[in-house]
This record gives structure tokens, sequence and C-alpha cells, in this order.
């Protein structure tokens, strides 16, 4: 589907954007270990979640919605039910990877594919570790591309140094440490999303967290989780898109509803106030041990170019491109390093910003490991290819609406990954 998205006056209004993704996936993956019945309310349905619902109920767990909420009622650890035809994780890494951690502990044969973007994503940085924890992982390319076939085995507790910060390789890893013998130790130079080691937390698990220095998780094996009660609050990386539409477009101001502002996922929303943005977190309280606010934004006239370091990665890694693109509206330069995780997401995030930059005559330069964004350009208009990658698409969906002549957006239909009614709820707030 290709779709074009014009210059816009103003934006207002009120949002309660979908659900988190990353809390929706472990709301499913984490209770299915329980022993007992959890409840998960304002689950996200959009394309990757979903898949890790089918997953999950091939593999056994009972999921049942009942007037939009799901009670998943865990098997204990290792009552899972063999797979009887391959498992398609469809575009999902998230229930690839941590899927991977859980059945490389059950005793049973399974496969797993995916579509054509998932099948040239790395699965050998989750696969190598469990290895190394006993398990029989084999696949193309010596077990590092789908499909892979997991053969279920008995594992041991290992000590490992996530060097990439990566959250899917962090919780494969406690998630098979569960089901180790011994203890499972993860130590990364800066934190990942932590919202696997909180929701062990709350479900019993023995866990420990050390934060001197370097950050470490470390979980014993063979402790029964209980059942609990989640409620996902809202996405900070669908809430960011609409937030850079409120900075950037004139006479803007938007409130969004119930936003996750876990300091691991917030990162978008403290560098564009680094930026000058305007925005303010009110009322801020807890969900299901997550910190969440209502994010207060408006129009930011004055904009400056930052820097994004290697550090600053983690906690906004799927923001990058959409930063990138409102660096185009700040005064100086933007300059983006250590971001070299961008090029093996949906597409190669890193290509396809600045190529589809260049072509709407945006000065920037690429680099191996991020890029460098020329400040202020005029955006004229024309075609974006989304590499139907949903996070290209609603980045340029927002620089659409501050173009001179309008931008299309190839496979704008992407956008159902993460958030289905993206272009519904784009409409609702635009005032014309």
């Amino acid at each position: 589907m290709e779709k074009k998205i014009s210059r816009v006056k103003r934006i207002k209004g009120e949002l309660r954007v979908p659900s988190d993704k990353s809390i929706s996936h472990r709301s499913i993956i984490l209770t299915s270990l329980a022993d007992g019945i959890s409840i998960v309310k304002n689950f996200l349905k959009a394309g990757d979640t979903l898949t890790t619902l089918n997953v999950y109920r091939k593999l056994g767990v009972s999921i049942i919605e009942e007037k939009g909420v799901l009670k998943v009622k865990g098997v204990n650890l290792k009552g899972y039910r063999e797979p009887e035809d391959v498992l398609d994780m469809g575009n999902s890494g998230t229930t690839t990877r941590l899927t991977l951690g859980l059945l490389s502990g059950q005793d049973f044969f399974s496969a797993l594919t995916g579509d054509d973007s998932l099948r040239q994503r790395p699965m050998g940085r989750v696969a190598d570790p469990l290895r190394s924890m006993g398990a029989k992982i084999d696949g193309r390319q010596n077990g590092k591309l789908l499909p892979l076939s997991v053969r279920g085995s008995s594992l041991r507790g290992i000590q490992f140094y996530n060097k990439k910060s990566s959250a899917q390789v962090k919780s494969a890893l406690l998630i098979a440490g569960l089901l180790a013998e011994g203890k499972t130790k993860v130590t990364e130079p800066y934190i990942s999303r932590d919202h696997t080691e909180k929701m062990l937390e709350a479900m019993g698990a023995d866990i420990q967290i050390d934060r001197d220095n370097e950050y470490s998780v470390t979980i014993s094996g063979s402790k029964k989780l209980e059942g609990i009660e989640i409620d996902v609050p809202a996405d900070p990386s669908s809430a960011a898109f609409f937030a850079a539409a409120a900075v950037l477009i004139p006479d803007s101001e938007l409130l969004l509803k119930d936003v996750l502002i876990n300091p691991t996922r917030d990162g978008f929303f403290r560098k564009l106030k680094e930026m000058g943005g305007n925005i303010q977190y009110l009322n801020i309280r807890e969900k299901a041990k997550e910190p969440v606010a209502d994010i207060h934004v408006k129009y930011s006239p004055e904009l400056k170019g930052i820097q994004i370091k290697k550090e600053d990665v983690p906690s906004m890694v799927d923001e990058i491109p959409l930063l990138s693109m409102i660096a185009t509206q700040a005064e100086g330069e933007t300059i983006i390093t250590g971001a070299e995780e961008l090029r093996v997401k949906e597409s190669d995030r890193i290509k396809a910003v600045v190529d589809n930059l260049r072509n709407l005559g945006i000065d920037v330069e690429e680099l191996p490991d991020g890029m460098i964004i020329k400040g202020k350009q005029k955006i004229k208009g024309g075609v974006v290819d989304s590499y139907k990658d949903h996070r290209i698409a609603m980045g340029f969906s927002i620089l659409g609406l501050i173009s001179e002549e309008g931008i299309k957006i190839k496979d704008a239909d992407s956008v159902f990954i993460s958030y289905p009614e993206f272009y519904e709820h784009l409409e609702k707030i635009i005032l014309n």
C-alpha cells in the first residue's frame, strides 16, 4: 500500500497510543512459565505480538480472552507441548530470540522460521551463548540464521558478557537460566531494557541485580514462578512519533496518556528535551513495577543539533531513525555514532534513513555506525521506500506533515507490525 502524507497546519489533542510491544511480548512468554494463571490487561494486538500469542498457543499454553483481558494459564517451566509443525515467527525478532531460550531447556524437538526479513536477521548472538549452556541448536550458516531447529536438552548456568547490551540476548539467557542447573549471570556495559528482570522478580524468581560499575543480573534455575496481573502501559516507541509531530508543527500541543517512562526506554524523550523540545512528564505513577506518565508536548521552534553516542543507544535504539528526521529541523549538526545495531533491524535502518533523506534532498552523511544530519533544512517532498519496515514508514510519515509537496510512503501498511491504527490516530489529531 502506498500512502501520501501532506503538510498540515497543526496538531492538537489527547492520545493513548497502543500498549508497549516489549512488555506485551513478555506478558505472554514469561507468564507461560508460571505455575498458575496470570491476567494481562491492555495487551497490544499488532503483527509481532499476535505472533507471540499464536506461537505459545501452539506450544500448549492456554490463553483465553474475555472482554479484552487475557488469561494465561502457565505450564510451570517445563510443561510445554511439542509443536506439531514448524513455528512461524513472522517478523518478530523478540518472539524468536526469547523463545529460543525457552525451547532450549524443554525435552522435545522444535523448528522455527520467519518471513524474508527475519530470516536475514542474526540469531547467532543468542544461539552461541545458549549452546555454551548445553543447548542443541542448528540451522542455516551454522545455526546463525533461521530456519533453526532446537532439540531440547539439560542446560547448565553460565556467566555471559553481553557486550552489545542486547535486551533480547539478556532475556533469552535469563529464560534459559530459569530452566538450567545452577546460576546464570548476564553482565552488560550499559543497561538494556530491563522488563524481563522486572517481570520475573514480580513473579517470584530468584534474581539478583548488581549495578556496581557495570550492570549484571543473576538468576537461579528451577524456582517455581507465580502468576501475576499485568496492566500494559502505552508504548514509548509509538508515542515518540506523535511527540515528534507536536514538536515540529507550529502551534501544536499534545497529551500522550499512560506512557511507559522506564529509564531504559525513554532515551528519545530525554534527547528531544536536550535538543530544545518542550516536553513534560505529568502524573508520574507505577504500573506492574514500571514507571508511567502522561507526556505533554508542545511546538518547539528552537531545536538544536546534539550528539548521540554508544551509551545513549540502548535506551532509544528504535527511535534513532525518527530522531535523525527531527534533526533535519534543528540548528547545526546532529551526530549519531555507536548505533551499528540499526543495520540488523527489520531493515538496515541507517541505510534506509540516509537513502530516503537524500531522495528528499536532505544533506546527510552516512557513517558505519550512524550518520551526521545537517540542519536546518527544507523538506520539499518526494517518494520514500519504507523497506517494509514499520518504523521507517511511520518516521517519514511524520516528516510528510511538514513537507512542502507531501511525501509518498511505499509499503505504508508495514505499520501493522507495531501500530495498526497509526494513520487513523494521526487523522484524529490533525487540525487543518
